[in-house]
């Protein structure tokens, strides 16, 4: 016989870490700067906040428990009519029979507490791996998120704000013979891209900002928060941050394509020109731009 609560709530689990995955880090009010030179060589800044969701949320998603979930009692016991298996009839049930049916329904009571417990487990180890071993029930865990990105080169500060909320400065340069991507955290597994940058054997690049646009809290799959909170019986999704900002790519190299509302503007003092987008939750494309470098 399949025990359909146990794989409902797997699917649920799954489901739910998979939203959560996808929007582990999201931008909030903010301020970035792409340059991207005809020479190869680039640099990136980022200054404003991010917004750690497995804290945002904690309380939202049903799997790491708050310490204010509503504890229902169980149902009581009642008892079911008695028959004869031969006629089928229906009798008054005997103390006999009472008491058979009081063992079955204790014994389905205790296998019910016990499976959600295993779920509840399950869910904790899920997410502890997808977060690298910060415990989002521990108080300390935003301390330890803080820590981990302060230790990567590029992070120049790093302040807790409460509630998943990061202020946050970065900045970095370098030559493009690999792709950049922003950003990158130790032992978190997967991240939605707030800038990528794709060097093309043509000699082109390709500049991606996914998470720049209001759709990114909930990414690629838009129905399958939805269908997880149906399963888990959660009432509640929790509110994504509040994207507001400005991303602003400058360049000497030839733009080939982009999708900005204005188009470029030229910088007489570099000799090259700029793109701005501004981010905010009526923006519903992600940024992007195709510039071709020099030989």
């Amino acid at each position: 016989m399949l025990h359909k609560r146990p794989i409902a709530a797997a699917i649920a689990t799954a489901a739910l870490l998979l939203v959560l995955a996808g929007c582990m880090v999201l931008p909030g009010r903010f301020v970035s700067d792409l340059a991207v030179r005809k020479d190869g060589t680039f640099s990136f800044r980022y200054k404003g906040e991010i917004v750690l969701g497995a804290l945002a949320q904690r309380d939202k998603m049903g799997l790491i428990p708050s310490g204010n979930e509503e504890i229902l009692p169980p149902k009581p016991f009642e008892a079911e009519p008695c028959t004869n298996p031969v006629t089928d009839e229906a009798h008054p049930c005997s103390a006999a029979e009472i008491a058979a049916q009081r063992s079955r329904w204790s014994e389905a009571q205790r296998a019910s507490k016990a499976s959600k417990a295993e779920e509840k487990e399950q869910g904790r180890k899920m997410m502890l791996a997808m977060m690298g071993e910060i415990d989002p029930d521990d108080p300390k865990a935003a301390e330890a998120f803080a820590q981990r990105l302060a230790r990567q080169q590029g992070w120049t500060s790093v302040v807790s704000k409460g509630n998943g909320k990061f202020e946050v400065e970065y900045s970095i340069s370098g030559r493009l013979d690999h792709d950049f991507t922003f950003p990158t955290i130790e032992r978190l597994p997967t991240l939605l891209p707030f800038v990528a940058v794709i060097r093309r054997s043509d000699g082109t690049v390709r500049v991606d900002a996914p998470a720049f646009y209001s759709g990114a809290s909930n990414p690629m799959m838009p129905g399958l928060g939805a269908a997880a909170s149906k399963v888990a019986g959660s009432k509640t999704q929790g509110a994504p941050p509040v994207i507001d900002g400005t991303f602003t790519l400058h360049t000497d190299g030839v733009i080939l394509a982009n999708n900005t509302d204005e188009g470029p503007k030229e910088e007489p003092a570099t000799g090259g020109s700029r793109l701005d987008w501004k981010i905010d939750t009526r923006t519903s494309t992600a940024p992007t731009a195709l510039i071709k470098l020099g030989k």
